[in-house]
């Protein structure tokens, strides 16, 4: 103990050079700390833009729709199945979807696009649409009418008001046909959502391609991102067999493997920067040494034991990175916060 009480005290009979020691610290730890919370929250904030364009953090498919999506791989409408989705923890909004394509044409212009049925209001919970709307109105759930992307929109020579006209393939090999409206506009920030995607809501493209009541997905936001694992773990329980359930790095891999090549990169500049901080310490902590050169060697001369001399300067070093360590938390933390 008296030890420690010798150390403290020898700390600040020179409050300067003890000073520069914990300042050396606590820049070191603001920089590192603020490099890693910037790595977390820009890979954060890619994936939750990713995800909210479209896909959303989960979907539900009948087992092997990933790998042929085609309408005749869709399901039947099944509420027994929605409410034990309702009961699942962590999920914060779901929403079932149409997919299919299509040839959209408007004159003597066409172009094929992904034709989405959507129940307008939960889908809106789950990647906020409403807000990616630039002009017109947003869809109810009986409207008549369609949503296009700008990018279409522009190929296609169209603004609201104006009709599209659609031809594909329904349900079980039929004919798909139809005259729609447009009653808005969307903007997204990914070009390829922007140049082919069209919503309708979901009773239109189930007339649309057949008729039936059928979905081909359920989308699912979270409330914790960090609980993705369990959460599909969960909604795959409840759903039972018969049922795929994907996250959003089974379906977009790529992104996935993007976010880990960075963080690969990173870890390489950290560590670099980790090395440098060592040595900035190391080398403070040498001259600190060298200054008292004088006073250790009177402390050995009046019977003070070199092992002690030892362990009473790792004490005094213990002491300097703790303070510069816990002063940077402390002043990291709003940075990291913001």
């Amino acid at each position: 103990m008296w030890l420690f009480n010798l150390a403290w005290k020898n700390l600040w009979r020179n409050r300067s050079r003890t000073l520069i020691s914990v300042a050396a610290i606590f820049f070191a730890v603001i920089l590192s700390t603020t490099a890693e919370s910037l790595k977390q929250g820009v890979f954060g904030n890619l994936v939750k833009n990713v995800v909210g364009f479209y896909t959303g953090y989960i979907q539900l498919h009948k087992a092997g729709y990933q790998d042929d999506q085609i309408l005749d791989n869709s399901m039947m409408e099944t509420p027994s199945l929605e409410k034990k989705l309702e009961l699942v923890q962590n999920i914060a909004a779901f929403s079932p979807r149409l997919e299919t394509f299509a040839l959209a044409s408007s004159g003597e212009l066409t172009k094929g696009c992904m034709v989405v049925g959507i129940a307008p209001e939960s889908e809106d919970a789950v990647t906020a649409l409403k807000k990616k709307l630039i002009a017109g109105e947003y869809l109810l759930s009986a409207d008549k009418a369609v949503l296009l992307a700008q990018g279409l929109s522009q190929r296609m020579k169209l603004n609201v008001g104006d009709t599209i006209v659609l031809i594909g393939q329904g349900f079980h090999g039929a004919m798909a046909a139809g005259k729609f409206p447009i009653k808005g506009i969307l903007n997204f920030g990914s070009p390829q959502l922007n140049d082919r995607v069209l919503y309708m809501s979901l009773p239109q493209a189930r007339d649309f391609v057949g008729g039936d009541p059928i979905t081909t997905s359920y989308v699912f936001a979270l409330k914790d991102a960090e609980s993705l694992d369990q959460s599909a773990a969960f909604i795959r329980t409840t759903a039972g067999s018969g049922y795929e359930v994907l996250t959003w790095e089974e379906l977009l891999p790529e992104i996935k493997q993007h976010i880990e090549s960075d963080s690969r990169s990173m870890k390489v500049i950290q560590s670099i920067l980790y090395l440098l901080i060592c040595f900035g310490i190391f080398s403070t902590l040498l001259m600190m040494m060298l200054e008292r050169k004088f006073e250790m060697g009177m402390l050995i001369a009046i019977g003070m034991k070199k092992s002690k001399l030892i362990l009473l300067i790792i004490i005094e070093s213990v002491l300097t990175v703790a303070l510069g360590c816990i002063a940077g938390i402390m002043f990291s933390i709003p940075v990291v916060m913001y």
